[in-house]
């Protein structure tokens, strides 16, 4: 798997010309738009890429984009890979080792999710502060050393400063924020209410069937994180949702979720 990583990060190194980006960037459900605020020097389909997986998910383009937000070298992935698309945990994650190689030293993750906290409403930005893994662990299996340690810690996996950060930043923009827990789950049903209940209970805000792979990997190799996921419909009312309005939903609220993310890039520029 190493020797995968490091074949696919050299053929887009050769593509990209040794590019550098220093944040990376994983962008969930209806939030591809994002891509449009980023100024495109390089994009390369993830076909092309050796041993990468290929989004098969509506609303997930497949495509990586290099490119600046400021003066801020980023990679953006336009799509992501989840585990119930068949996929197992080396590949779900397979991107974010890739990006470790290519350099980066911040990653910011999104994704659509339903809202279990009762106060929370439909369009509300969650940052996440913290996880529930009800996913395979992605570092199960021999431990890549070259990457991390065998046993990560996973206290304050949502970096604090960057919480900071994203709370002044929707001040300044009156913007409102919501803070949670979020609870990263296999999917691909959408969850029921008895399983809400159930998320609830064990201190969920959110959930979704991504995300928490990727984070995983990303502390694994002692990256820093910044979550947030739009809430696209609230899984303890009796509102009947589908993957269209999820999508229609993360594209609504995603407007604001871009205005934060690319304040909070532009503010890593001179470290």
């Amino acid at each position: 798997m190493y020797e995968a990583i490091k074949q696919a990060a050299a053929f887009i190194i050769e593509r990209t010309g040794d590019y550098k980006p220093r944040t990376g960037i994983i962008l969930g459900t209806g939030l591809g738009g994002f891509a449009d605020r980023i100024e495109v020097e390089y994009e390369i389909p993830y076909e092309e890429i050796p041993s990468f997986p290929v989004s098969t998910v509506q609303g997930h383009a497949g495509r990586m984009i290099f490119g600046r937000i400021g003066s801020q070298r980023v990679v953006a992935m336009k799509g992501r890979f989840h585990y119930y698309e068949g996929y197992d945990m080396k590949k779900v994650t397979f991107p974010v080792r890739v990006m470790k190689l290519l350099g980066i030293k911040t990653l910011f993750v999104s994704n659509a999710s339903g809202g279990i906290n009762t106060s929370f409403r439909t369009g509300d930005l969650m940052v996440i502060t913290d996880h529930i893994n009800l996913l395979p662990n992605p570092l199960i299996g021999p431990n890549m050393e070259e990457f991390g340690p065998r046993f990560p810690d996973m206290h304050n996996c949502y970096d604090r400063d960057l919480i900071a950060r994203a709370t002044a930043i929707a001040e300044q923009h009156n913007i409102k924020l919501q803070y949670g827990v979020y609870v990263g789950g296999t999917g691909p049903t959408f969850e029921t209410q008895a399983e809400y209940r159930y998320f609830k209970a064990i201190g969920g805000d959110a959930a979704g069937m991504s995300t928490v792979p990727e984070v995983i990997v990303a502390r694994h190799m002692s990256i820093p994180v910044f979550g947030m996921s739009v809430i696209t419909n609230c899984g303890l009312s009796d509102e009947v949702g589908d993957h269209e309005d999820v999508q229609r939903q993360g594209a609504k609220a995603g407007k604001r979720m871009e205005t934060i993310f690319v304040e909070m890039i532009k503010g890593l520029e001179n470290e």
